[in-house]
């Protein structure tokens, strides 16, 4: 893209948040971003880690 195309692309988008006069969003980003980690696959990794302590702990002392 030419560096005048960009230019005139920003100032049309700067020219939008002016006419918004002060409801002009914090972010241009989208607000519903979720998380990279869905919540199955969260409680699945934290019962796998702490699992396998428990089990740890159990053979610890049963080999003791």
């Amino acid at each position: 893209m030419a560096p005048k195309q960009r230019m005139r692309i920003a100032n049309e988008k700067a020219t939008k948040n002016i006419t918004l006069r002060g409801n002009v969003p914090k972010s241009s980003k989208s607000a519903e971003e979720e998380a990279p980690v869905g919540p199955w696959l969260l409680a699945l990794f934290i019962f796998v880690v702490c699992g396998s302590a428990v089990f740890q702990i159990i053979q610890s002392i049963r080999m003791a």
